[in-house]
């Protein structure tokens, strides 16, 4: 198996006849999932997704892929496809329509609906072309032939990208649930008949791959729902992802015989189900769903609210309500269920809210306690299945974590795919497909991007860093006055603190050394401000490094007259 070293370097020009993959995202990761295919100058990407932020990056709202390698060749550009309109596929396109408005986005009729109506919140009129499965279209030099999957969403597609330099299938998000909601079943009869032709390198969803046996039944969360509905004796409060359309199908099938009414919480979760209703992916009784104004009309035995906060979100509306920061209060005998998977990471917030919600009284159900999910994702066994059925010339499994990769891996080696064909790439790392293999040619810069409320990428890793210390450690300001001539001081040193613990009077002990300090530098003939304010750094942080065995943030301040 071939792996990606760290000193790669950037590849080079692209061999005649090749075709270049080159993953933005989502590789090493669970999350912002993006990948560029080249073939004869021009690009092809599919999907283009976000990665939610973890404790470690405070303030940050969203993470997206790193388009700077791209960016110099936007006109390039073919198009977008979209294998499914969940957030880690689908977020970070309007990012990159802002840079250039007319890319064509091809994906199926949910898909588009959810991302267009993403994307007139930004203003974009988005290019479009809408496809289904068993649709074969011609986008630029790349043949797409598209294929169903069955996901955690409807509407999931692979995609089959043929080229002069051979076929690549990209499976999207994918299981092989063969009972699905909505009987759309992954099509396997279609990859079976790709196979016949020939798979020359097979993108593989990973995230599953730890995982033995096969991902239970979508189905099977049905009877655990009813049950919960049956003893639930006042309000029952649902968090869910706001694209998880086939779980708000359970929901609402289950308030619907147990005779409760629906209220939609939050504007994702809202203008989603208004979206999937419209398009009959959504199956919604006569007056089932009510608006969340009317719920006080209603006895709580008769409500079921449905909203976002599933991974334990901040401003979220279930981590509001178990802040007691949201107008719907828990109350003791409330019933919450948590209808999702936990993603890596985000435990400590998820359990946090559980918390929350418990100590106002709420009976909380989620995965740990109750079958109240399924994953969307193949399990082992599904991916062994589906290998044997593909047998492609060369592998290369994507969506994961490196755990996760290096499974997906070992079980395509298990159905026969030769060792020295399987690539193991990361995020920027490109893999070329010459003359029927598979190789690493390079690396890209493919790093995080920040967004920050408006700001997209101006917040980098020493910011972050600089908001760590503040959190954790506070901060300690200095402020001198010094003659601008002999850099004798005129006025201070003045110290303040702030989070750090240490009192301001506790400063008096550190305010001779650096007045001498300062003074010593001064008979030296040093008198640049910045000079200056590193020797207060350096001065303070010792006394308060050997005092208090703490690290905050020093912020020397020094004014000249």
């Amino acid at each position: 198996m071939s792996h990606p070293h760290p000193e790669l370097g950037p590849p080079p020009p692209l061999p005649e006849g090749g075709l270049r993959v080159t993953p933005l995202g989502g590789l090493g990761e669970i999350g912002r999932n993006m990948t560029v295919f080249e073939y004869g100058g021009r690009l092809l990407i599919v999907d283009c997704g976000v990665l939610f932020p973890e404790e470690e990056q405070p303030g940050i709202d969203l993470i997206l892929p790193d388009f700077s390698s791209i960016r110099d060749r936007l006109d390039d550009i073919e198009g977008i496809v979209l294998t499914h309109g969940h957030e880690d596929h689908i977020g970070g396109v309007p990012f990159l329509l802002r840079e250039k408005p007319d890319i064509p986005l091809i994906g199926s009729k949910l898909t588009l609906a959810l991302i267009e109506a993403k994307l007139q919140e930004h203003r974009i009129r988005p290019y479009t072309l809408e496809v289904a499965e068993g649709h074969r279209e011609r986008i630029g030099p790349f043949d797409c032939e598209f294929v169903a999957v069955n996901h955690s969403i409807p509407d999931a597609l692979a995609v089959a990208i043929r080229t002069p330099a051979g076929m690549v299938v990209h499976t999207g998000d994918f299981k092989m649930d063969q009972l699905p909601l909505d009987n759309r079943l992954t099509d396997l009869h279609a990859f079976a008949r790709l196979s016949e032709e020939g798979i020359d390198l097979l993108l593989s969803d990973s995230t599953n791959a730890e995982v033995p046996g096969f991902t239970p039944h979508e189905r099977d969360i049905s009877n655990v729902l009813r049950q919960v509905f049956a003893s639930a004796r006042k309000r029952i409060i649902v968090a869910s992802f706001a694209s998880h359309v086939h779980r708000i199908q359970q929901i609402l099938d289950a308030a619907h015989e147990y005779g409760r009414r629906v209220a939609f919480v939050g504007r994702s979760m809202v203008r989603n189900m208004g979206i999937a209703r419209d398009l009959g992916y959504l199956k919604v009784p006569p007056g089932l769903v009510v608006d969340v104004k009317t719920l006080d009309d209603l006895p709580d035995g008769e409500v079921v609210l449905v909203c976002t906060g599933s991974q334990g979100e901040p401003m979220a509306a279930l981590s509001r309500m178990a802040n007691r920061d949201h107008q719907i209060r828990i109350v003791e005998g409330d019933t919450v269920i948590l209808a999702s998977s936990l993603i890596p990471g985000n435990e400590n917030a998820v359990y946090r809210v559980i918390n929350g919600l418990t100590r106002w009284g709420a009976n909380v159900v989620h995965k740990g306690n109750a079958k109240v999910h399924v994953s969307g994702h193949a399990s082992a066994g599904e991916l062994l299945y589906f290998y044997n059925i593909c047998r492609p010339r060369n592998l290369m499994p994507v969506h994961g974590e490196w755990r996760h990769l290096r499974a997906n891996a070992e079980l395509g080696a298990l159905t026969g795919v030769p060792h020295d064909r399987i690539v193991i790439a990361e995020d920027g790392v490109a893999v070329d497909l010459v003359e029927g293999k598979a190789k690493i040619s390079g690396k890209v810069q493919a790093g995080y991007v920040y967004v920050d409320g408006l700001s997209v990428g101006d917040v980098g890793e020493p910011a972050l860093k600089d908001r760590k210390i503040l959190g954790e450690e506070g901060i300690i300001s200095v402020f001198v006055v010094v003659d601008s001539s002999t850099g004798k001081i005129t006025g201070g040193p003045h110290v303040q603190a702030r989070g750090s613990g240490i009192e301001d009077a506790a400063f008096v002990d550190v305010l001779p050394k650096i007045t001498e300090a300062l003074e010593r530098s001064a008979q030296d003939g040093v008198v640049e401000p910045h000079q200056l304010q590193q020797l207060i750094r350096r001065t303070l942080g010792k006394w308060v490094s050997d005092t208090y065995r703490r690290r905050p943030m020093i912020l020397p301040v020094v004014v000249e007259v």
